[in-house]
């Protein structure tokens, strides 16, 4: 996953179809960062006291005007990083859907957990509300992902600076007139257009209360130091390479057909797609027969065509690194099953590739490959998907097709990742808890498991 952080101190968005400049904001000056922090602490010491009611009133509002706005949203996402209209709207839909959640189960989410103790007359556990958090959210899915951070955080009470990334700005700074329009008091969800010192201030100050950052697994590391060193909570939902495995008794049309849309969906730059095909040999050949065709059936074009399958990479360095990984593997040896590759002329085009033969003396073995290149690993057995699954310092989500269920169940478990799909992939879906293993992070979000990451689980002992 791609940084998050600010060069220069400016937010600039680039279109990716032209590579021209749309748009670009100078970070808050110090004063006015403060003014910001000062404000959301502010406004969490009255709307922790705001009943959950009007919570749930305020939610639905929110909702309804996040999917009234979709295709406004949606427009302005796919100006700021590419990704087709087509997927972009729903995007948006989507994090109207996470209000929605929590509007139906936020009052039974945060209803008093009873236990039962001997000598206790009656013991509860009480989710409380601990102060503002702050959101460092990516560019892939600026919306949802923002939201992802704000919903359950919002419900419980705390009050939520996002700051967004540093091409996706203007889609961010919707929401803040979205919250307003809906009723939400001065405050309590801000987008904040802060600066690299600035994030760590922030961090560093006994307002903020948690952290939670979706980025790379170098990003990560920075901030779960820095929030280490004052004691602080963070989710950190960082890099994955997630294994997709085929074995000998799967439906290898679904399975190639659902590998190619996880891989080419958002051009490929999302986290937990997964990344690396890990086929059983003696499916190999006529599994590869079926993916690659895919592949190089799209249509690459100007993401608000609606014909266009693939739009343009978010940005020139993303391209850039893609194309050097991409070529140190074919210099030293990989199979071309599709040839692929930036695409030259105006804009961040990227040609799909499908490589096999990669080695562990290629960084396509060890690095994330953010961008659509499909990669296939031909393996003896199930035991040996297992093994090659799990050589990876991510441990995201991962997904295994079989129609032999109880060999498909065994190689799930096997997995180191935090979640699995048997014949299917598993999305981030709100109802439940999303997050990995190893250099995939720590926490989760969504479902109560986002809620409780930044709760104090206060225990009462009454009468």
């Amino acid at each position: 996953m791609t940084s998050t952080t600010v060069d220069a101190g400016q937010y600039r968005t680039l279109n990716p179809a032209t590579g021209e400049l749309v748009r670009s904001w100078n970070a808050l000056d110090d004063k006015s960062a403060e003014e910001l922090l000062s404000r959301g602490h502010e406004a969490y010491l009255a709307w922790r006291q705001v009943p959950i009611e009007e919570r749930v009133r305020l939610f639905r509002r929110v909702a309804e005007l996040i999917g009234s706005h979709a295709e406004e949203l949606g427009r302005l996402t796919t100006l700021e990083m590419g990704k087709p209209l087509s997927q972009a709207i729903p995007e948006a839909h989507g994090a109207a859907e996470m209000f929605t959640y929590y509007a139906d189960r936020g009052p039974e989410l945060l209803a008093d957990e009873v236990v039962p103790v001997p000598g206790i007359s009656r013991a509860v556990v009480r989710r409380e509300p601990v102060g503002v958090v702050l959101g460092i959210e990516p560019w892939n899915a600026p919306m949802y992902q923002a939201m992802r951070a704000t919903a359950p955080n919002l419900m419980l009470g705390n009050t939520v600076i996002v700051k967004p990334a540093a091409i996706c700005a203007g889609s961010t700074l919707l929401f803040d007139d979205i919250f307003r329009e809906a009723g939400f008091p001065d405050g309590v969800y801000q987008t904040g257009l802060l600066s690299r010192d600035q994030v760590s201030t922030f961090i560093a100050d006994s307002r903020v209360r948690g952290v939670t950052l979706t980025g790379s697994d170098q990003a990560g590391a920075i901030v779960g130091a820095q929030a280490s060193r004052h004691i602080k909570p963070v989710v950190l939902e960082l890099g994955g390479s997630d294994a997709f495995v085929v074995l000998d008794s799967a439906d290898l049309d679904k399975a190639a057909a659902t590998a190619a849309t996880c891989r080419l969906i958002i051009g490929g730059q999302a986290c937990a797609l997964p990344k690396r095909v890990i086929v059983t040999e003696g499916v190999a050949d006529e599994f590869i027969a079926k993916f690659v065709p895919l592949f190089t059936d799209q249509h690459i074009g100007d993401p608000f065509d609606p014909q266009t399958t693939l739009g343009p990479m978010s940005s020139r360095s993303a391209a850039e690194l893609l194309e050097e990984q991409y070529q140190d593997a074919v210099d030293k040896g990989a199979t071309v099953l599709a040839p692929g590759g930036l695409i030259d002329g105006p804009g961040t085009y990227f040609r799909p590739a499908v490589l096999t033969d990669v080695t562990p003396d290629m960084r396509l073995y060890h690095e994330e490959a953010f961008g659509p290149m499909g990669l296939v690993f031909r393996v003896p057995d199930a035991d040996a998907a297992i093994a090659l699954g799990n050589d990876t310092k991510y441990g995201l989500g991962g997904s295994v097709f079989a129609e032999d269920l109880d060999e498909a169940q065994r190689v799930a478990a096997g997995l180191d990742t935090g979640a699995v799909g048997i014949n299917q992939f598993l999305p981030a879906r709100v109802e439940l808890p999303f997050g990995g293993t190893k250099f995939s992070g720590v926490g989760r979000e969504l479902g109560r498991t986002g809620m409780d990451q930044f709760a104090n689980l206060k225990t009462y002992a009454l009468p």
